[in-house]
Formats: C-alpha cells, sequence, structure tokens
C-alpha cells in the first residue's frame, strides 16, 4: 500500500508497510499510479506525449530500485505480528490520577462537567493515592519504567496528596525494580514558585493549559466568576516554561468552531516565547455551537498546510518551535504495538478516580458500564479490559485500508464511543484531521532537510 500527494510543489509519495518516505520528481509521481498494473512498453506509450523516453525508462528504474530494495510496494509484515500481539498478557504501565474533581476554572467545552466526571465533586486521599501506586506495581508485571499522569479536574487543588503520592512511589521504587516518571496538567491558576520548584523537581513533564490569543482562551476559559482566565495564566505559564528551559513542558490549546484560524492562536503562542505547543481539535457533540463540523475540513486542512510553511520560515529564522502534531520520528518511530493499538487505553493505560475505581481512561470516566474494577481490588471486568487489548487497526474497519494507520493507531476510543458508542468505528473528522496532520509532517521533514 502507497500513499501519495503533493503540497506546495514537494511530491512525497510514503510506502505503508515499511515506513519509508520518499521525495520524488515529477514523472516518478506519475507513473508510480500505473506501475503496478501496466507494463514498461505500456507506461512508455501512455507517458510519451508528456516525458522523453528516457525519461520514462530511468523513472522505471528508480521505481523498481526501491521495489527491490523493500521501499516501496512491500508487503504486510504486521499481519505476522497480530495473533502474537493479541496473545499479550495484561500489562499496565500507566495511570491517569484523577487527583481532584474539582476545578477552579469552568471551561465551555469541559468534556468533563468542570471535573465532575458526571458525578459529584471530590478530592483524592492520600490512602487511594497509595493504593494506586500498589495496584500499578503489581499490575505492572517485570515491566521497570512506569508512568503516572496527575489530572483533574485541577490537581493543584489538592498538591499536598499530589507529594504524598510522591513520596511515597519514591520510596519503594527502588525495592520494588521500578522506575516512575511523574506528569502533571494544570490550568495555572494555582501556580506559584514553590510549586513550580516541586514540579520542576519531580514531574518528568508539565502540561500548561492556555488556548491561544487572549479573545480566544478567555471566550471558552473563564473562572467561577466568569472573567476570562488568560491574564491571570499567562506570567505564570511563562515563568514555568522558562524556568524548565523550554524542555519537557507543553503548552496545550484546544481550538473549536470559535477559531477556524487556530493556527493563528499557535503563532501567538510560539510569538510569546513557547517553544512546546499543542493545539489540538475539540471533540464535542455535533450540536453544540462550538463543535466542529465536516464542512470545516478544508478551512482547517489549509491552516495545517500554513502552520507548516510557517514553521520552515521561522526555523531559517532561528525562531523555531515544536508543534506537537508536527513531530514524527522518521529514522525510529514508535513500537510496533503502539502502531497497532495507540496509547493503550484499557489495557495498558487506566484511569484512577478519587475514589480509587478503575477506567480504561480519563474521558470514559462516569460512565459506569466501563468501570473496570479498584485499586483495592483490582481489575474485575477482565472481558472488557481483553475488549480493550483486543483493540487494534485490524479490528476495525475503516483502518485497515487507511493509509495513515499506522500514525494515529486506529484513533482514540473514547472519541469513537462519543460519536458511535462502539470502540472500534473512528471518529470520522478525527480521522481526516490526522492525515492532513501526517501530510504537513512529512512535507515538513522534506523541506528541512533540503527538498
Amino acid at each position: 500500500m502507497i500513499h501519495k500527494y503533493s503540497m506546495d510543489g514537494v511530491n512525497i509519495v510514503l510506502d505503508i508497510y515499511s515506513g519509508a518516505v520518499h521525495v520524488v520528481d515529477d514523472i516518478v509521481y506519475d507513473l508510480i499510479d500505473y506501475y503496478k498494473e501496466k507494463s514498461k512498453d505500456e507506461l512508455k506509450e501512455l507517458f510519451k506525449g508528456k516525458y522523453e523516453l528516457e525519461q520514462i525508462d530511468e523513472a522505471i528504474e528508480e521505481i523498481e530500485t526501491l521495489e527491490n530494495e523493500g521501499l516501496l510496494f512491500t508487503e504486510d509484515v504486521y499481519l505476522d505480528y497480530l495473533s502474537q500481539f493479541k496473545m499479550r498478557g495484561p500489562v499496565v504501565k500507566a495511570l491517569c490520577l484523577h487527583i481532584a474533581h474539582d476545578c477552579n476554572l469552568k471551561c465551555k467545552y469541559c468534556f468533563a462537567g468542570e471535573g465532575e466526571y458526571r458525578g459529584s465533586r471530590s478530592l483524592m486521599s492520600k490512602e487511594v493515592g497509595i493504593k494506586a501506586i500498589d495496584f500499578l506495581i503489581e499490575a505492572s508485571g517485570n515491566r521497570r519504567n512506569l508512568e503516572i499522569d496527575f489530572f483533574g479536574g485541577e490537581p493543584l487543588m489538592n498538591f499536598d496528596v499530589v507529594k504524598e503520592i510522591v513520596d511515597y512511589a519514591r520510596s519503594i521504587e527502588k525495592e520494588k525494580n521500578k522506575n516512575f516518571r511523574f506528569t502533571i496538567t494544570t490550568n495555572g491558576l494555582l501556580l506559584d514558585d514553590e510549586i513550580q520548584d516541586y514540579i520542576n523537581n519531580n514531574m518528568h513533564n508539565v502540561v500548561l493549559s492556555i488556548d491561544g490569543r487572549k479573545e480566544i482562551h478567555d471566550k471558552m476559559r473563564y473562572t467561577k466568576n466568569n472573567t476570562g482566565s488568560y491574564d491571570i495564566i499567562l506570567p505564570k505559564i511563562k515563568k514555568m516554561a522558562e524556568s524548565r528551559k523550554h524542555k519537557n513542558y507543553y503548552v496545550r490549546g484546544t481550538f473549536t468552531r470559535e477559531n477556524l484560524d487556530f493556527a493563528q492562536d499557535v503563532i501567538h503562542l510560539a510569538d510569546l516565547g513557547f517553544k512546546q505547543i499543542s493545539v489540538e481539535p475539540v471533540v464535542a457533540p455535533k450540536e453544540t455551537s462550538y463543535a466542529l463540523q465536516e464542512e470545516d475540513l478544508p478551512v482547517l486542512f489549509k491552516q495545517y498546510e500554513d502552520l507548516s510553511k510557517e514553521l520552515i520560515k521561522r526555523k531559517e529564522k532561528g525562531q523555531d518551535f515544536n508543534f506537537f502534531h508536527f513531530m514524527i520520528d522518521l529514522s525510529q518511530g514508535p513500537c510496533v504495538a503502539k502502531r497497532l493499538a495507540g496509547c493503550g487505553s484499557g489495557s495498558e493505560y487506566l484511569a484512577v478516580t478519587p475514589e480509587g475505581d478503575l477506567y480504561p481512561c480519563h474521558q470514559f470516566v462516569g460512565l459506569e458500564e466501563f468501570k473496570m474494577g479498584t485499586v483495592f481490588e483490582g481489575i474485575k471486568n477482565e472481558g472488557l479490559q481483553k475488549q480493550f487489548q483486543d483493540c487494534n487497526v485490524y479490528a476495525k474497519e475503516e483502518c485497515r485500508s487507511c493509509w495513515v494507520k499506522f500514525y494515529c493507531s486506529g484513533g482514540c476510543a473514547a472519541n469513537a464511543y462519543q460519536f458511535h458508542k462502539d470502540i472500534h468505528i473512528p471518529y470520522k473528522i478525527g480521522c481526516e484531521l490526522e492525515k492532513k496532520r501526517v501530510e504537513c509532517a512529512l512535507y515538513l521533514q522534506a523541506k528541512l532537510s533540503g527538498f
């Protein structure tokens, strides 16, 4: 399977199963559509009016060489791995700890109901947090590297318990032969010097929420007093990013139908000095005023293209920054398991509520049919865990023939369930945006490599 496209005069051909990416001239780009179904003579006859015969011969030879080297028209090697992949034992490697089902903002698009998650406001206790660590150690088997994400609501509203959980994990990790990496996501309202220092000394990564331009941010992310939060948080998260020397953090925003020109919000954040930026599409019920619609896709596609071109300009000026969705490692990339199943929600990655209940991920919290067990008793709904474990790109009909499947790994199970009540049917708008992001990311790599 191949995928080809042309962007800003750059012709790119992607071989899906080898992962090889080729920048080709116009004649190879044209011939490649017919190469597998026509003979050399037929190809010459077809294109003799557009190219010289010598050029056609050279193009055919180039395509043949790539095919013989296993870089073009390769067979699906992942099917051989699939049965082994499905037989793997359940190993939990990461937990999303809902340290606070409460928040000091009331963001308009919040899927968690201002942190309540279809329930009531609550804070995780030290005891539940400690049991969560014990559960992860037990459920992780021989895996040494484990991850804990402190999430909310707003985690800083329960920061003393965050520190107690970190202390406990650190106190036993050597004895248990584990290595914990901690991440925290915050809206920034409660950041101060003491909290900043603690995060810098103990958190591998920090996610700082901001949507972009002041008018866009304040329209969606406002305080309990219905006032915008931009002016309050900006100096705090800028200080945090600078204190981390602009590494191991992300400013993370959400764009909606209120700002289809979201590339301007990314550029705004870059102009503020942020170097690690992620601005992602909202996922919301179609009937909400801010939900993205299919008719918005052409506008959004152009935004991604414009953003990739802006990144090239800034790179040339020494003003570059990282945009999360354009970061692709062509030298190695993710492991096979991650290509097939993505984040591992419901099997390798679980969410823990303040009460200690286990769910496939933070977006399923509060849906009782997705409760998997507790940190006290372990996973009880093993059938549900198996269902998520077996959820991969080959288990989804739409994904099997899709060229982008090994980049998105089948998309988000929670988004699929929200729109189709089935984790095996991908969210269409998300799929189309992912395709465009990958195309732009590969174009960006090509341009930065000198093509």
